[in-house]
């Protein structure tokens, strides 16, 4: 199996352009965060559906032909919203199936309002899995996966290949982890010449396990990220890139996750979800401590919870 190039990132940018946003980063000073250190952020969460997923989204649905039965996808939240928003743009009907156990309201709101028929499954977050599939065979719906097809990890690498114009070079890259769509698109992009390093909570650790045990399993996740980073396990092709590029996969307890979103509201005034903190809780909980000198770049990948779901 072949995954993307950084070539294949260029022409899903071209592909896009126009139709995503170009999110912009910031530079902040480590006192603002609690850190000995700066570190940049990439504001993903500004993006025109709250998240990162927009970009494969608009990648898969214009390197298809989309049928008259529209589009379907699986989502916890995030990914159904791009979906949605992308099919509506381009005049598609979609439909999203989302686990009822992690389904939360603000998400199912936001899939809503763009445009997507939401449909409810019950059981585990494989199961949802397997009923957006069949409806895509019995159908014909064009399935737009969240995270384990080349034009998702292609769509999706076009944050890093962002993320490298805007700094002009960098040595590190956090970023948080569900199914490795995302990191896989980071991780094609970068390949060896930056640091690509994976944060998951305890809870949702499908990659740190796949290091460990191989990524033949089934998770069942829980906790403050399992609506943004609850996937099952690693998709095949998102396994192959990061196996390859990802150097490390740590992990944080989701105290941590919200003490990382108070500090980022704390100190710049700016509120993810806690998929978004848990990229950031690497460095605020001390599980990634930066060399001296060392270019950090932290990924907010969404945005798309209640405002204060981190306050006491």
């Amino acid at each position: 199996m072949t995954y993307p190039t950084p070539a294949d990132i260029d022409a899903a940018a071209a592909r896009i352009a126009g139709r995503v946003r170009q999110t912009p980063i910031l530079q902040v000073e480590g006192a603002a965060l609690g850190l000995p250190h700066a570190v940049t952020l990439k504001l993903e969460h500004t993006q025109v559906t709250g998240s990162f997923k927009v970009r494969g989204a608009f990648n898969t649905m214009l390197s298809a032909e989309v049928p008259a039965a529209g589009v379907v996808a699986a989502s916890g939240g995030n990914h159904g919203a791009a979906v949605a928003h992308a099919a509506s743009a381009l005049g598609h009907r979609s439909k999203i199936f989302v686990p009822r156990l992690i389904a939360k309201e603000e998400k199912l709101a936001r899939m809503r309002a763009f445009g997507g028929e939401v449909i409810l499954t019950e059981g585990s977050v494989a199961d949802c899995m397997a009923e957006y599939a069949a409806h895509a065979e019995e159908t014909g719906a064009l399935s737009v996966h969240p995270y384990d097809t080349f034009p998702t990890l292609a769509g999706q690498g076009t944050v890093a290949r962002e993320i490298e114009a805007q700094m002009g070079g960098l040595d590190t890259i956090l970023v948080s982890t569900g199914g490795g769509g995302l990191i896989g698109g980071v991780a094609a992009w970068f390949r060896d010449r930056v640091r690509v390093i994976s944060v998951e909570t305890h809870d949702t650790n499908t990659l740190e396990r796949s290091f460990r045990e191989g990524p033949e399993f089934s998770a069942s996740p829980s906790g403050v990220a399992a609506s943004s980073l609850g996937g099952p396990r690693l998709g095949v092709m998102s396994w192959e890139v990061i196996r390859e590029n990802v150097d490390a996969a740590l992990l944080v307890d989701d105290d941590a996750v919200y003490e990382a979103a108070r500090r980022l509201w704390d100190g710049t005034r700016l509120v993810g979800e806690p998929g978004a903190a848990v990229a950031l809780a690497a460095l605020t909980s001390g599980a990634y401590v930066p060399e001296a000198g060392e270019r950090v770049c932290v990924l907010l990948c969404g945005g798309n919870a209640d405002p204060g779901w981190f306050l006491p």
